[in-house]
């Protein structure tokens, strides 16, 4: 139930498309490929800002097998490192700091400097040798050669994207052109500024592209989201056709919002338009990132793949900080409604999972209104070149 770039010539298919061979969804291979290919060298969602308000505090965060750190620095700067000691390796963050509602990921901060627990050695918050205990030059210590391995890391709307791969960031593509259109789209509602109210982590047994697809259609909504169709019954007019998610899903009328009710004492983000005040809007961010925009909140999904059957999921809920300094402020309508909707897609995408492992199934097919979730197979298609692997 999202929209994304229609795929090249599907406008004019006059069959039933094939989706990708069940092979990208079950193989460790391909899995391994998508580690390399896309999880290392695009943009991926690392979490929310507001975890990393004050120098010193960061972000412990799993990109697809590898320990990330995402540091504020003294001058406010956010950097991010391999958790890895130049040393002899060790992790320089051994355990997961306490969660925090705040973000995806583990939230802690260094008083200072970064110590590594295995021979003290030192760095700064900008990843810089400072210490290495007992040892000097004339051990052939270099400091400038020995700072810990940096990513790239850029914002967009309060939320934090780390690259891996090149190492320092300074080639392939930059944020701005992998979020394309999407910052006009969501221009009017206030992301930087929403802070998160609550958040649900859901384990899910299903490959993150499933999970993707079935984000972005509605073709399953009448089946499998009766309480959501009463709030949104577009969702399920003709397999949940021909929506405008350009302009906004209307929901039924006297409705403005994703709860049981379709009602809420919240009022909406001030800056929307009219359109955006009664309709619902939602994007899809490739590889790890969906959003969905009620008048009165934002809904921040961020996948972790885990392995070719495995994604772990933070629904993060945020909402106006004037709201949620309001007496009586209560997240709960939205949070249960998303709760119910959430665990419906992911029971249903365990099914899918687990059918697509029979000897029967090679691959599947995409109704026309489906047409939006042939868009995985160009995005997969593009880096992998054989997704099949």
């Amino acid at each position: 139930m999202i929209r994304e770039t229609r795929a090249p010539g599907n406008e004019e298919a006059t069959e039933m498309q094939r989706t990708l061979p069940s092979s990208a969804y079950l193989s460790q291979e391909t899995f391994e490929r998508e580690r390399e290919r896309i999880f290392a060298t695009e943009w991926f969602c690392a979490g929310r800002e507001e975890a990393l308000l004050a120098p010193g505090h960061f972000l412990k965060v799993d990109v697809a097998g590898e320990s990330v750190l995402i540091v504020r620095t003294r001058s406010g700067e956010l950097r991010g490192f391999y958790n890895v000691c130049r040393h002899r390796g060790s992790r320089i963050v051994m355990d997961d700091p306490s969660p925090s509602a705040a973000g995806p990921g583990a939230t802690g901060r260094f008083r200072g400097s970064m110590v590594c627990p295995y021979h003290g050695w030192t760095y700064g918050l900008a990843g810089e040798l400072r210490l290495a205990p007992f040892l000097t030059e004339s051990d052939g210590l270099r400091r400038e050669e020995l700072s810990l391995h940096r990513v790239a890391v850029e914002g967009w709307g309060g939320i934090v994207f780390v690259r891996l791969s090149p190492e320092a960031g300074a080639e392939g593509p930059t944020l701005a052109s992998q979020l394309g259109p999407i910052v006009e789209r969501t221009a009017r509602y206030p992301l930087a500024e929403l802070r998160t109210a609550r958040r649900i982590t859901y384990d899910v047994a299903a490959n993150w592209k499933c999970i993707v697809e079935n984000y972005n259609e509605c073709y399953h909504c009448g089946p499998v989201h009766p309480e959501l169709c009463e709030v949104v019954p577009a969702f399920k007019r003709v397999g949940g056709a021909d929506l405008d998610w350009d302009r906004g899903i209307p929901h039924r009328e006297g409705a403005t919002t994703f709860t049981f009710t379709g009602t809420t004492d919240r009022a909406p983000f001030p800056s929307l338009s009219e359109d955006e005040r009664t309709r619902h809007k939602g994007e899809l961010i490739y590889p790890n990132l969906m959003l969905s925009m009620s008048p009165d909140h934002v809904t921040v999904f961020t996948l972790w793949p885990k392995g070719p059957g495995r994604t772990v999921i933070d629904c993060d809920f945020l909402f106006h900080p004037e709201e949620m300094a309001r007496h009586g402020f209560d997240p709960s309508d939205a949070v249960e409604f998303w709760d119910l909707v959430n665990r419906q897609d992911w029971r249903i995408c365990e099914s899918v999972q687990q059918g697509m492992s029979s000897r029967v199934f090679r691959f599947g097919y995409y109704a026309p209104m489906e047409d939006l979730s042939l868009d995985i197979r160009r995005y997969v298609g593009e880096r992998l070149a054989d997704p099949a692997g």
